[in-house]
């Protein structure tokens, strides 16, 4: 009986921990490897985004998706979102709440930029 007690509980410390590893909690806005959000799309392609400016109502979720074949990071410049590396086919996705310009870029390729309009 102690066994399965054992066992019991090492499979739910073994749960709990993969849910609290990156890409494991349902809760976050999304990361690299999430399905796709609802809302706009930002295609990143040939070392660029597109589109380059994205219109937007408040609440709106952006989802990237990285169709290089090279990793790129998307990154605030007021540091409010920072995706991880998105490898080829991967996903990023934020929920812009409220009104105003968000500037973005690649961290990995400073070069790459674009903003989301919120209004």
């Amino acid at each position: 009986m102690k066994k399965i007690t054992w066992f019991l509980a090492l499979s739910a410390m073994v749960l709990i921990a993969l849910t609290l590893l990156p890409g494991g909690s349902p809760l976050r806005a999304g990361s690299a490897g999430d399905k796709p959000a609802s809302g706009a799309a930002v295609k990143i392609d040939n070392f660029s985004f597109g589109p380059a400016d994205v219109n937007i109502p408040a609440g709106t979720t952006v989802t990237w998706t990285n169709n290089d074949d090279v990793p790129h990071v998307v990154a605030s410049d007021e540091k409010l979102f920072k995706s991880k590396p998105l490898d080829t086919n991967d996903h990023f996705s934020f929920t812009f709440s409220k009104p105003g310009t968000y500037m973005y870029y690649c961290a990995i390729h400073p070069k790459m930029t674009a903003k989301v309009v919120v209004h």
